[in-house]
């Protein structure tokens, strides 16, 4: 009886680590996190400039 269970358990174990179902998307899911979190850390650091470049063409052009 034990061995029965003891049985099932490891092939459990083992199509368990060797399934790679949902991988693909929690890869592409880091991948699209690590873009957010770098155009977030590029614009607070540059936002203030191109705004600053947009004022200059705003108040360049004629009222």
């Amino acid at each position: 009886m034990f061995s029965i269970i003891t049985k099932k358990f490891v092939d459990a174990r083992i199509r368990l680590t060797r399934e790679e179902t949902g991988a693909t998307a929690v890869e592409y899911g880091l991948i699209v996190g690590l873009i957010a979190v770098a155009i977030v850390s590029v614009l607070l650091v540059l936002g203030p400039q191109i705004a600053g470049m947009f004022q200059n063409v705003s108040d360049s052009l004629p009222d």
